[in-house]
């Protein structure tokens, strides 16, 4: 299916789910919903931050829907097992998707043979954003990112990433492409690996996720330039984003969200994405959001579906850009 298609398609389904809700809105029952345990799949090992924050919300939310919220941590071939799982169950508001938005704005633009239909799974929460922070050896010899452009078109520069098709590969060929620079990409297993090796010298600069690098920003092991979100970090207020260095509207953040299986009732959506929403606000969940450099949003199924629609068309035309393809 053309993707334009499939998002617009998307974006219309749950701009059809967030009818005659609002944003102040308390959760209210939904007859017979919920019976029994509700399952939010993760597709990621547990005790990363997008799972200790969702456990920290499902705190808040269990008293208010009155029935067990039980996380399925389901990790593998980069989220697409358990979106599979997900994108297979039934439509009945027992279970849920909890994962980054590149599982639907990177995946299906890199992994030709995916186990699951994109339009299976519908947005409804778009919950909180992050970006990557841009850091280079002190050796580099960059502190702003004007020299660091500068040093690219000077002499060959690398970076590290989490690996191919992370947010800091995808967000440095989008950068790379709007600064007119050449890099040579240094993949790594993970972002931890991918700084160290930053540290050590070995590869020039990175963008990285901010509270992997920020330690080492503080120590000095580190030179922060930009980063590559909308909005300064709330850990590196004194670190200026990309588009304030000079590439106006650029923006570069990622997302966590909150999927149903297409075709679940818009009552029952409605009921868990304000109980959502109210455990976000909370002064817990948002310094849980915080500490992992994360923004709250709370955002509805309509501008989840429009931001997601946007981003797959950024990330599509990079990965078709770079040629990216993953087994």
């Amino acid at each position: 299916m053309n993707r334009r298609i499939l998002f617009a398609t998307v974006a219309a389904a749950v701009a059809a789910l967030s009818l005659g809700t609002s944003p102040g809105a308390r959760a209210q029952a939904t007859p017979g919903w919920p019976a029994k345990a509700v399952r939010i799949i993760v597709p990621l090992p547990p005790g990363g931050p997008s799972d200790i924050v969702l456990r920290s919300a499902l705190d808040k939310m269990q008293p208010v829907l009155k029935q067990p919220l039980v996380i399925d941590n389901k990790p593998g071939a980069a989220g697409n097992l358990g979106a599979a799982e997900a994108a297979r169950a039934l439509s009945d508001g027992y279970t849920w998707l909890w994962s980054t938005d590149t599982l639907l704005t990177v995946n299906p633009h890199v992994y030709p043979r995916l186990n699951f239909k994109s339009d299976d799974l519908v947005p409804v929460m778009r919950a909180s954003a992050f970006s990557q922070t841009l850091v280079c050896n002190p050796a580099v010899g960059v502190r702003t990112l004007a020299e660091f452009v500068r040093r690219a078109k000077d002499k060959p520069t690398t970076y590290a990433s989490g690996g191919a098709g992370s947010p800091g590969h995808l967000t440095t060929e989008l950068f790379s492409a709007a600064a007119g620079i050449k890099l040579s990409h240094v993949p790594y297993k993970g972002p931890a690996p991918a700084m160290q090796d930053v540290i050590g010298g070995q590869v020039d600069c990175g963008f990285l996720a901010g509270p992997t690098v920020l330690p080492h920003i503080r120590s000095g092991r580190l030179v922060a330039l930009a980063v590559s979100g909308a909005k300064r970090s709330a850990l590196l207020p004194e670190v200026p984003t990309v588009a304030e260095s000079g590439y106006a509207g650029f923006d570069a953040s990622f997302s966590l969200v909150l999927f149903a299986p297409r075709g679940t009732p818009p009552a029952i959506v409605h009921q868990m994405t304000t109980a959502l929403a109210e455990a976000l606000k909370t002064p817990e969940v948002t310094d849980k959001l915080a500490q992992s450099d994360q923004e709250v949003l709370a955002a509805g199924p309509a501008a989840a579906a429009a931001r997601l629609a946007a981003d797959s068309k950024t990330w599509g035309e990079v990965a078709k850009r770079i040629g990216l393809q993953l087994d």
